[in-house]
């Protein structure tokens, strides 16, 4: 039997756009599915117009194992738009993909799950269609996190792909991560989500603009945004970091040292460019070919 997607629809008695908020597209990231939750309480008397649709726990197959992926081992992130005769995560995919088609704007709420931390952020693609990129940009700015940060557009597998292919205007946010439940990132989530919903005129109330030190960054190069390709290690082991989240560095400075077990072969990765730390891996087991940190390149 094809997988089902647990979700709850809340419509105004007016006319409007239909937006999708998901969260849990990870099995392992609890604000998203925390914001969620309040969301739909809160909406229940907030919405006059449109329709919104929220989905706390798209990836329920990972989310029972507490991991970030289900048992085949597929990322949900990477699979879309799958299909609906493949495995969990495929038919995840696919489910999922439908019901971003039949949306008017996207929000994907993320974190870094157990084993990364992210600087809070609103990212979307620097889509070919102006109209969708501005769209994007400005909701992107308007959930009033610190960075915003638009990146290549031709990436794929992603539910934002799915949304760019129908040329729906979609962001996807992070919000730090490393296995804990971070209230603050549960409330900066539902205010977000309920600015975006005052901007599209679907709720009444005033629209908060951006904080005036909000850092926005354009990046149109390939794989830009590709935060799983960055700063790579070859080897697997015990990862001690060298730097913090949101640290400055300088091309050459170490970012951290994979270690083996007696500690006689220690593997430095060091930064290929300045910039700001904006993910950072703080699970100390670490895999090869895993990312260790990303870097926003200073340009």
């Amino acid at each position: 039997m094809p997988v089902t997607l647990t979700s709850h629809s809340l419509t105004g008695d007016q006319p409007g756009p239909h937006v999708l908020i998901t969260g849990g597209v990870h099995g392992d990231e609890w604000e998203p599915m925390g914001a969620i939750r309040r969301l739909r309480q809160e909406l229940a008397a907030k919405l006059r117009r449109g329709r919104v649709t929220l989905i706390p726990i798209v990836n329920e197959a990972a989310f029972s194992r507490g991991s970030r992926v289900a048992d085949d081992g597929l990322d949900l992130a990477r699979t879309c738009p799958g299909r609906v005769d493949g495995s969990v995560t495929e038919q995840t995919a696919w489910a999922l993909s439908q019901v971003i088609r039949s949306a008017d704007f996207y929000v994907d709420l993320h974190t870094g799950g157990t084993r990364l931390k992210v600087l809070p952020l609103a990212g979307y693609m620097l889509h070919p269609d102006q109209d969708v990129h501005e769209k994007s940009r400005r909701m992107a700015r308007l959930f009033g996190l610190p960075l915003v940060w638009g990146t290549d557009w031709r990436l794929n597998g992603r539910s934002l792909s799915v949304a760019r292919d129908a040329n729906i205007p979609a962001i996807y946010c992070e919000y730090l991560g490393g296995g804990t439940l971070d209230f603050a990132g549960v409330e900066a989530y539902v205010a977000g989500c309920v600015n975006l919903l005052a901007d599209l005129g679907m709720i009444d109330g005033p629209v908060t603009q951006p904080p005036a030190d909000q850092r926005v960054v354009e990046d149109d190069r390939p794989s830009a945004g590709h935060m799983q390709i960055n700063h790579p290690t070859q080897n697997a082991g015990f990862f001690e970091a060298a730097v913090g989240l949101g640290d400055r560095v300088t091309a050459g400075d170490l970012l951290g040292t994979v270690y083996d077990p007696l500690g006689d072969a220690p593997a430095e990765i060091r930064a290929q460019y300045a910039g700001q730390v904006i993910v950072l891996h703080t699970y100390a087991r670490i895999e090869a070919n895993t990312s260790v940190a990303v870097i926003l390149e200073d340009r």
